[in-house]
């Protein structure tokens, strides 16, 4: 237990004090590789020259207003993320969690202003991870995150996923189905591209809203900007934040120009959401994904990852058995304890994310360069080879 601390987090006993690209520096100089990315929030890695440019730049200027004020930064970004979108409309707040939480009133004030005041459900899936609101612990329905936290909201109903649990649970009381394309936290388990063209066809056929998660697995992580763009589908949300800020705190809700029509003045609001220094950032990361070609960067990359580890897999199969997910997003399935492989790779240099299912995540940052990768499997395999027994 850490003095003056809640003991909310189970810490490695290590601290960080310089970051450059895809690794970090201990307090005695120790160099670790990170394939953490601060849980998938360091999308250009740490130190990016331009990142820390624009933060001394915007430090210069005005830093917060609140939004009773016009924020030009704020609605730049707005203007872009809407520009390489399907949204018209973008709300901005401080992390993942607020995104679901607006998702979630967007969805409900949208069916009310419709005259349906009854369609307040939201259904979401087995596995699911939206945040540790309470609302959004509701969403998820974990009962490792739920328990001793109610009485939880109402109004949320957690299914399997397959065409028939949608079938018998969406009714004319149901405001959205909330998904994640790629599950995160419930251990790197990829939505098939014909399940999304499924929930969206019911959705749509039922006036219902489809709201996307994307706050782990969007912003280019999977090899495309957003992570439903491979599935062909355009959803009515998104929700963003973690990479967004590349490290900053920033989250945003997008929403069509009709999945957005109840929210009016005063119907919804955050005082640091959509600050000049956030905004700044935040665009900022978005010119860089596109300047330094980033997306291809992961698309490439990731075939020379997925090989890879697929061979260490045939040196230690009794230890990691398979790998799932797309992109820069992959998820290691273990024999071991996965917990025990994130302690033994911290020990070696390398930097992991247990997730459930067993499973350890690889969330690298997307401008990793090849090297680090290479480096990457050579620490991967010291680390295997010496696992306590």
């Amino acid at each position: 237990m850490i003095e003056n601390l809640m003991d909310t987090y189970k810490r490695y006993p290590i601290s960080f004090s310089k970051g450059e690209g895809s690794w970090l520096y201990d307090n005695d100089g120790g160099k670790y590789l990170d394939f953490a990315a601060g849980i998938a929030v360091n999308v250009l890695g740490h130190g990016h020259p331009e990142i820390k440019k624009v933060m001394h730049e915007a430090i210069d200027n005005v830093w917060h207003v609140s939004n009773l004020y016009h924020i030009p930064e704020q609605q730049k970004l707005a203007k872009k993320l809407c520009d390489i979108s399907f949204a018209d409309k973008v709300f901005f707040c401080n992390s993942g969690a607020e995104a679901v939480e607006g998702a979630i009133k967007t969805s409900r004030k949208y069916h009310f202003e419709k005259g349906d005041k009854d369609r307040t459900d939201i259904i979401t899936f087995k596995n699911a991870f939206h945040g540790r609101t309470l609302a959004t612990l509701a969403a998820g329905a974990n009962p490792k995150h739920t328990e001793g936290f109610g009485p939880l909201p109402s109004g949320f109903e957690n299914i399997e996923l397959s065409q028939q649990q949608l079938e018998e649970k969406i009714s004319n009381k149901t405001a959205a189905v909330l998904i994640e394309p790629i599950q995160g936290e419930g251990g790197i388990r990829l939505t098939p591209k014909e399940d999304l063209q499924m929930i969206r066809d019911l959705t749509s056929k039922h006036g219902v809203l489809m709201i996307l998660d994307q706050v782990q697995c969007g912003l280019g992580r999977t090899g495309d900007f957003f992570s439903h763009e491979w599935a062909g589908v355009e959803p009515d949300i998104i929700t963003l934040a973690k990479g967004l800020g590349a490290g900053f705190p920033i989250g945003a809700i997008l929403a069509s120009t009709d999945a957005s029509s109840g929210m009016v003045h005063g119907s919804h609001g955050s005082t640091f959401g959509g600050n000049p220094l956030a905004c700044s950032v935040a665009l900022k990361v978005l010119e860089i994904i596109d300047e330094e070609k980033i997306l291809s960067n992961v698309k490439s990359l990731s075939e020379f990852l997925l090989a890879g580890i697929n061979d260490i897999i045939e040196n230690h199969k009794d230890k990691i058995t398979s790998v799932r997910g797309r992109g820069f997003m992959l998820g290691i399935k273990c024999e071991v304890e996965n917990t025990l492989i994130a302690e033994t790779a911290l020990n070696n240099g390398l930097l992991l994310v247990p997730a459930a299912d067993n499973i350890i995540r690889l969330l690298p940052p997307l401008n990793t360069e090849k090297n680090d990768i290479e480096e990457f499997f050579n620490l991967l395999n010291i680390t295997l080879e010496n696992l306590p027994r």
